[in-house]
This record gives structure tokens, C-alpha cells and sequence, in this order.
């Protein structure tokens, strides 16, 4: 590596992007208690962050109330022109926001600008969307009455956001609230708190009010539930494990608040024996191990048909031995380190298991020389839909392909999963992959493409994989209630 992720920090261009202290009612609050932000590539130590406590959070939630009086009432086209000038800002200080993003979750620094750019684009989109919060008018039942329906924004939200995408899951969720006329309360994740708070820096500058974006940072249980627990919080978006996203539903529950959750998938890559390998091969890498496997797009279990099965592992396979791993700030990287320790020894437990449950390792290592939170993509041909690898989620690079014979059997193996966030097709038979489109289980079908995600389409999961939609306009409506009216003529 070219220096050490603390030397990159030290030299950004705005260091005070590189904020430690959370952000409530436009202030920065210094706490005695803090939490320490390591390099996941090497373990060092990058900063110190506050550590909220209780009353930090009623704090937030009390000025989040009071700003979104204000806010509310200011024109759609001016909450987008506030949105416009945060995006700008993004854009114009790219560079920084990627070095930071790398540093802290250990992405390669290609694929973090492209976070940044991706992230800038939902703050765009929703300035405009925000102008688009239709109504409507109710032919009347009642003599004399007009009957109309208004979209008013909910109220104080808050996004809970994970550590894979510490930018843009910020900006698509802060987006479509603030164009709504909602304020937030961000929770990032503890180990990606950096990026949070450059945005809010960057929000700040932007003029966006004092109480209308607000990051606490700190453990997030305990900081969650408290949020959770207040009633002036209306609605609450969350990007992350199944398992917490369970854990933050029940505790919603109890002050009914509206509920928009992204959470874990196990994406099937369905491949036929018509597809063009090369393409399909391609496809599949970036499927596969776009930020280094942890991403609930990824694809997890690969399924081939059995006449290209063969040709398939081996040219993946090939490509796969190609890709470089190191720290994500070295040039021409493409897997960097996992961001949890966790989330490693996941990934080494499950190859361990489908090895020796009759899987074959056609590429990767049993031995990692890189050590630590490093994993080497590996991939492994003859899993069966009974192994770990197929069952759960990787979340790491980790593939797994599975050969079948036909239409029918893919198809109900494929839909054989609790989750149902995304899934991918590649073949050349448009009446099969219409056919699966409309059979597929799964909030989101992508057919000859790896790639399908943007700030217009309605990013959501079946199942367990979540509730609402993020991003289109559909994630404005999660921040939005109708309002129904019936106004009758007084001289009838």
C-alpha cells in the first residue's frame, strides 16, 4: 500500500470532512465517551467518534420536531434546491468522500468514487421528485361534495443504515425524506460513522436548516431503541441483516410507527445453456463480487445448466484467479478486505463445511497469505442446495455453482428461500425469461444484465427481505401520508 489509510486521511484536501463529533441541531457535540473507527484492511486505529447517549437522542428527536414545522412548509422546489446544492458538494469533494469511505470499510478506492457519484445521484433525483407528490381528485358519492386526496410528509424519520454502503444508503433514504418535508435523525453503522458525518458536514454547507439532517453516532442497539421508542418518530427506514431487521420491526411496533426495511438476500444467477458465456461470465463476476461480495445484490448461489456447466467453473474460475485483493487504497485492487472480522470467519466456515460436504475449491486458497479480515474469492463447483453456502448468505467473495437441468427445477430451487430481494437471468429466449420474470419470487429480476440498481427504480425486496420500496417514486411515498378531505356546499 501507498502509505497507510491514516496518512490518506491526513492528507484530504477538506479536513473537515473528517468530522468525530455527531451532529444534533446543527451543532457538533464532543462526548467523554468514544468509539474507535479501525482500518479493516490492517486493523489501525483511524479516530475516535462520540459515543451518543440517551439524551443525545431525545435531544435529536426534539429539534428533528421542531425543524420539521418549519420545514414542511417550505416549497417543494425549495427543499430540492437545498438537495441540489448537497449533491454539488458531494461532487465537488468526490475525492475526499472516497478516501474516507475506503479508509473506514475497506472498499477498493474505484469502487467508493463510484459510491459517491451513485450516492450524489438520489439527492438529484428526489429535488425533483419532491415536486411531483400528487394528489388526486375522487369523483364524488355524496351530492355537493368535492372529495380530494393530499400527500403530506409523515413527519421525524430515521434512517438506521449499514456499513456496506455508508454513503449512498444514507443519501436514499435523506433524500426522498427531506424532498418529502420530513426531517432525519441518521444511526450509521459503528463502523462506517466517518462517512456520515462528512455528509453531514457537507449538508451543512449546503444551508440545508439546523435540525433537518442530524447524525448521532455510538453503539446502535441501545441508540436505535431509544429513537424507536419515541412517539414524534413516525417512520424509519433500515438497511441491513434479516435478523435485526426482525429485532427493529417488533420494537416499532409498539408506537406504530410506518416502516420501510432493505434486508438480507441470496440471490439465485440463473444461467441457461443458450447464453453467450463470455457475457455470461462477465455478468456473473460483477454479480458476484462487486464490494467484495458484501452486498445482498450478490449473487449467491449460481445456478448452470448442465450441458455449459463444465465450461462455465472453468472459464469463472479462470477469471476469478485474476482478481486482486489487497487494501483498497493500492491501485487496480478489486477485493478488498471484509469489514467485519465476522463476516471472514463466515465465509471460511462455509467453505470449510461444503468442502467437506463434496464441494470442489476450483479457485481460491484454503491458506490466505493476507491474513486478518482478508478473504480470497474462492469459488466452488458441486454445491447442493443443502449446503450452508447455498442456504444463507455469503456476503462475501464466495461463490457457489450449482448445475440443473431444467426450466421448472431452477425455477422452484431458486424460490426455495426465506429472502427474496433480486435475481438474475442470462439467456436468449425472451419468452423463458419472461416466463421466470413473472415466476421468479423476488423483488427485482435482472435478465442479461449485472446491473439494474438507480435513484428511478423501486430498490426493495419479497418476503423476508424487507418491506417498502427505496428510491423511484415509491420511496417518496414511504415518506408521505394521503390525507383524504370531503368538503360539501353549505347552500345545498
Amino acid at each position: 500500500m501507498e502509505g497507510t489509510a491514516s496518512a490518506a486521511l491526513e492528507g484530504l484536501r477538506r479536513p473537515d470532512l473528517l468530522q468525530k463529533r455527531s451532529h444534533v441541531n446543527g451543532t457538533w457535540l464532543s462526548k467523554p465517551e468514544t468509539l474507535a473507527v479501525v482500518d479493516p484492511a490492517t486493523g489501525e486505529e483511524l479516530a475516535q467518534v462520540a459515543a451518543c447517549e440517551m439524551a443525545d437522542v431525545d435531544d435529536a428527536v426534539f429539534f428533528a420536531r421542531t425543524a420539521f414545522l418549519r420545514w414542511r412548509d417550505k416549497l417543494p422546489s425549495e427543499r430540492g434546491a437545498y438537495l441540489r446544492m448537497w449533491a454539488t458538494g458531494m461532487r465537488e469533494n468526490a475525492e475526499d468522500l472516497a478516501v474516507i469511505m475506503t479508509a473506514e470499510q475497506g472498499k477498493p478506492i474505484a469502487e467508493a468514487r463510484g459510491e459517491i457519484s451513485y450516492a450524489a445521484s438520489f439527492l438529484d433525483w428526489f429535488a425533483a421528485e419532491g415536486e411531483r407528490a400528487y394528489g388526486e381528485t375522487i369523483p364524488s358519492h355524496l351530492p355537493g361534495s368535492r372529495l380530494t386526496v393530499q400527500m403530506q410528509p409523515i413527519g421525524v424519520t430515521v434512517a438506521i443504515t449499514p456499513w456496506n454502503f455508508p454513503s449512498a444508503m444514507i443519501t436514499r433514504k435523506a433524500g426522498a425524506a427531506l424532498a418529502a418535508g420530513c426531517t432525519m435523525i441518521v444511526k450509521p453503522a459503528p463502523e462506517t460513522p466517518l462517512s456520515a458525518l462528512a455528509l453531514a458536514r457537507l449538508a451543512e454547507e449546503a444551508g440545508i436548516p439546523a435540525g433537518v439532517f442530524q447524525v448521532i453516532t455510538g453503539e446502535a442497539p441501545p441508540l436505535a431503541k431509544r429513537l424507536l421508542e419515541h412517539t414524534d418518530v413516525r417512520a424509519f427506514s433500515f438497511t441491513g441483516s434479516t435478523e435485526v431487521g426482525r429485532i427493529l420491526l417488533e420494537q416499532s411496533a409498539k408506537t406504530v410507527k410506518k416502516a420501510s426495511l432493505e434486508l438480507g438476500g441470496n440471490a439465485p444467477f440463473i444461467l441457461f445453456n443458450d447464453a453467450p458465456m463470455e457475457a455470461a461470465v462477465a455478468g456473473c463476476m460483477a454479480a458476484k463480487f462487486a464490494t467484495s461480495g458484501q452486498d445482498c445484490l450478490a449473487a449467491n448461489r449460481i445456478y448452470v445448466q448442465r450441458r455449459v456447466y463444465d465450461r462455465f467453473v472453468e472459464d469463472f474460475a479462470k477469471a476469478t484467479r485474476k482478481l486482486k485483493v489487497g487494501h483498497g487504497l493500492e491501485l487496480g485492487i478489486d477485493i478488498g478486505p471484509m469489514t467485519r472480522s465476522s463476516v471472514a470467519e463466515k465465509c471460511r466456515q462455509q467453505i470449510s463445511e461444503a468442502l467437506s460436504a463434496g464441494a470442489r475449491m476450483v479457485a481460491g486458497a484454503k491458506d490466505n497469505p493476507l491474513g486478518g479480515n482478508f478473504v480470497m474469492p474462492t469459488v466452488l463447483a458441486d454445491v447442493t442446495d443443502d449446503m450452508r453456502v447455498a442456504k444463507e448468505e455469503t456476503f462475501g467473495p464466495v461463490a457457489a455453482i450449482l448445475p440443473f437441468d431444467n426450466e421448472e427445477e431452477v425455477l422452484a430451487r431458486a424460490n426455495n428461500s426465506e429472502m427474496g430481494l433480486a435475481a438474475y437471468i442470462y439467456t436468449r429466449d425472451l419468452n423463458r425469461a419472461m416466463r421466470l420474470t413473472d415466476r421468479l419470487e423476488y423483488g427485482m429480476v435482472a435478465v442479461n444484465t449485472p446491473k439494474f440498481t438507480g435513484a428511478p427504480i423501486p430498490f426493495g425486496g419479497w418476503k423476508q427481505s424487507g418491506l417498502g420500496r427505496e428510491g423511484s417514486r415509491h420511496g417518496l411515498a414511504e415518506y408521505l401520508e394521503p390525507k383524504y378531505t370531503c368538503v360539501g356546499n353549505l347552500a345545498a
